[in-house]
């Protein structure tokens, strides 16, 4: 369907066309918003809030550094590891006034994958936590970065607080492992060194240039780099901000003209977190609560307090975690307007019981690292569809296709392909593989089943790769997954295909019981009830835990691979 096709069918508010002129890359997005801002608040981290213009200040510290005491010219890369502290926007911001390309680089990274990373995207510089420190040491010879900057916890909270919480982390905590990294900058000295240089503004980056390499695809394969230009980030900026210009039924928008107070669990070098924080949140002068370690419930829940919080951006599996909270329901909903969640599929059972506790609906959104990464986003209010992921951003175009490329009808089931401004520009280095996804007319394909109806709404399905084929039947993991999460006796459950001399394949449910009284027999009685028989699980495993990205995406692949070894095992 051409982007046309939803022309009218948006919330009031939203807007079918955005105005893709408005800023040409990041940096004015950044110059715009600390000029209109000032005095607003941006972000809070540990205790601490800094100002747009304070952001302003220290970002063009950071950036005077680069460019009089490092070898760094635009259009180098520079990784930035780093968990959701001040100093990300800091460093970020720094970057883009410097011209540089940034490599969002996960902290959890072992040393392997932090090798992948550098070397492929060529980064020549790296800012990063101590506590990785001797993971770097372990690869940095092999890898072309020149220049290191380490930063320690708490290194832009004031004295003595700063010094306490180092200490604490360091010698108390014990989470920093020794290392010897004689030629690294410290955080503070680099930002002392930039306060006495001379800041230059660089030629401005044309829309096409490449801003941000997304690495991408580490759950599927080797990781690949998404080139995502100016364009491509400035313009799902601009859709999204367009998205939460709706109005509610009295004609109020949805995000406050004087600035929203949002809440930043998600890590920032995620793209989602990245486009939508650092960026949207950024331009419309809200601010973000950055919350540096999620799983950390107690401190998590002790940040929100202080804020009356207007916007919640989440996942599934951070929702549950929340709510299981015995202190989250105390908190006060009563400015919270909109709940965005993405990444990973939305349990309509987490969603009925969010709204339940918190008075506001989920908002389900869909994106990719490959998109930006915003391709659709649920509405709000009376015109959210539950179980959808809404409808597709301005000036998006999507369909879905079968196995032979053809696009199918409204209705039917196949692997949804985008096309619009948000698309990267393609993987790097890897002409072949972009051209495995990006057609000659400009369609990207998501490797996702989706269905989209009549009104336009999008329902994700599933991963093609993930999907069981069962005596010919497509069985589809969300669906198992929704349906499951439902009883009231399951916290947490996974879905994958197994091998079946039978079947070819049958469905296998991992499930982490929220009561230890659940059985099996249980389990497959309630499926019976609710799914057709073959969808039932064949086979049921109970678990502790699952194993999950640090955004809390269910791996799936990792449970093949454990079925696959004891298959061989056996063997």
């Amino acid at each position: 369907m051409e982007a046309s096709f939803w022309d009218g069918k948006r919330a009031p508010g939203v807007t079918d066309q955005i105005d893709l002129e408005k800023f040409r890359n990041l940096g004015e997005v950044i110059e715009h918003s600390v000029r209109q801002y000032v005095d607003r608040p941006a972000y809070t981290s540990l205790g601490k809030t800094v100002s747009f213009n304070e952001i302003d200040q220290l970002s063009t510290r950071f950036a005077a550094f680069l460019q009089n005491h490092t070898t760094l010219k635009p259009g180098d890369s520079i990784a930035i590891q780093l968990p959701n502290l001040i100093q990300y926007p800091v460093v970020v911001y720094g970057a883009i006034k410097a011209g540089l390309v940034i490599v969002n680089t996960n902290p959890l990274y072992t040393a392997r994958e932090m090798k992948h990373q550098f070397t492929d995207s060529g980064a020549r510089a790296l800012v990063c936590l101590n506590v990785v420190g001797h993971l770097v040491e372990e690869i940095i010879q092999d890898t072309p970065i020149k220049h290191m900057i380490v930063t320690e916890l708490a290194d832009l909270l004031p004295w003595p607080k700063r010094s306490l919480i180092n200490l604490a982390v360091k010698h108390v905590k014990k989470m920093v492992p020794a290392y010897q990294l004689p030629q690294a900058l410290s955080f503070t000295q680099a930002m002392k060194l930039g306060a006495k240089a001379q800041f230059s503004k660089p030629l401005p980056a044309n829309p096409d240039d490449v801003a941000v390499l997304q690495y991408t695809g580490g759950t599927t394969g080797v990781a690949k780099g998404a080139m995502l230009t100016q364009r491509n980030l400035v313009s799902n900026v601009m859709q999204t901000a367009s998205m939460l210009s709706q109005t509610d039924d009295n004609g109020v928008p949805l995000a406050k003209p004087d600035g929203n107070t949002a809440v930043a669990p998600l890590p920032l070098y995620h793209i989602y977190a990245f486009t939508v924080h650092l960026m949207t949140f950024f331009q419309l002068g809200g601010h973000s609560i950055l919350i540096a370690n999620p799983r950390d419930m107690d401190t998590f829940v002790k940040s929100l307090k202080p804020h009356k919080v207007n916007i919640f951006i989440g996942l599934n599996t951070l929702f549950v975690g929340l709510m299981n909270h015995p202190e989250f329901k105390d908190l006060d909903f009563s400015e919270l307007k909109l709940t965005m969640s993405g990444g990973t599929a939305l349990q309509a059972a987490v969603a009925n019981r969010w709204q339940g506790i918190t008075g506001c609906a989920i908002s389900e959104g869909y994106g990719l690292s490959e998109t930006s990464p915003v391709v659709s986003l649920n509405p709000a209010g009376s015109y959210s569809k539950l179980g959808t992921v809404g409808l597709p951003m301005s000036n998006t175009a999507l369909k879905t296709i079968d196995d032979q490329g053809d696009e199918l009808p409204l209705g039917e089931r196949g692997e949804l392909c985008v096309r619009g401004p948000q698309v990267m520009k393609g993987y790097w280095q890897r002409p072949e593989a972009t051209a495995e996804v990006i057609d000659h007319d400009g369609w990207f394909k998501t490797g996702d089943v989706a269905i989209i109806d009549e009104q336009g709404y999008v329902k994700i399905v599933d991963r093609v790769k993930d999907m069981v084929l069962v005596s010919g039947f497509n069985v589809y993991p969300n669906e198992v997954e929704d349906i499951v999460s439902r009883h009231e006796k399951v916290q947490n459950c996974a879905v994958i295909g197994v091998p079946d001399e039978k079947t070819g394949e049958a469905v296998k449910l991992f499930i982490i019981p929220g009561d230890k009284s659940l059985t099996e027999e249980e389990v497959k009685e309630y499926c019976r009830l609710n799914l057709t028989a073959y969808k039932v699980p064949k086979q049921v495993e109970f678990r502790d835990v699952l194993p999950m990205t640090p955004v809390g995406k269910i791996l799936r692949k990792d449970l093949r691979a454990e079925e696959m070894k004891k298959r061989e095992a056996v063997s």
